[in-house]
């Protein structure tokens, strides 16, 4: 049996991808040389639901419970934010941004998609969602990275109309993409 690495996520902007660049690049410079490893900004989403190996055959599956969960959504405008990261500030692992505007619609979605995918084996997650952007995973557990966190970044928006089934091969030079399903959210 065939099987990808899958996740369910919302493509960004344009001008939102910019921004994060533009941020990423300065936070490179505040941060201790290859503390961080930086994600290509072309590579950037806001992931609603890691699914980790999946058989092909179950694509379709996937598609129809995407489609009906994109059918139940109106589009919907998320703002970049500030910068935060996760666990902690003593100890971050990843450094992030996170957004504003729709955020309870983004919040919906993913427990929406939670739903769905139960009944077709896929157990709901543990951890409470929290709509963020990844920038960069910290190499250095030690802590010690100190960057600005909680600064406002240029609030660049995404226009939301989709929600995006993606298989991840993992190569030498990073994650590479690609889309296996497309939902259409419905006005």
């Amino acid at each position: 049996m065939s099987t990808i690495r899958a996740f369910i996520a919302i493509e960004l902007s344009d001008e939102a991808r910019a921004v994060l660049a533009d941020v990423s690049e300065t936070l490179a410079h505040e941060a201790p040389r290859d503390g961080v490893k930086w994600v290509d900004p072309d590579r950037m989403h806001l992931t609603l639901r890691f699914l980790g190996d999946t058989a092909v055959e179950r694509i379709p599956d996937l598609a129809t419970a995407m489609d009906e969960v994109g059918g139940q959504f109106e589009p919907f405008t998320l703002i970049l934010d500030s910068l935060g990261c996760f666990p902690n500030e003593r100890k971050p692992r990843v450094v992030w941004v996170g957004v504003q505007g729709d955020v309870s619609q983004v919040e919906a979605l993913s427990a929406s998609l939670n739903r769905v995918l139960k009944p077709l084996g896929w157990e709901a997650e543990t951890r409470s969602f929290r709509a963020h952007l990844t920038l960069g995973r910290v190499k250095d557990r030690r802590g010690g990275i100190v960057l600005p966190w909680g600064k406002r970044v240029a609030p660049a928006q995404t226009r939301v109309h989709e929600i995006v089934l993606f298989e991840s091969r993992l190569e030498p030079e990073g994650p590479f993409y690609i889309v296996r399903h497309r939902s259409e959210l419905h006005d």
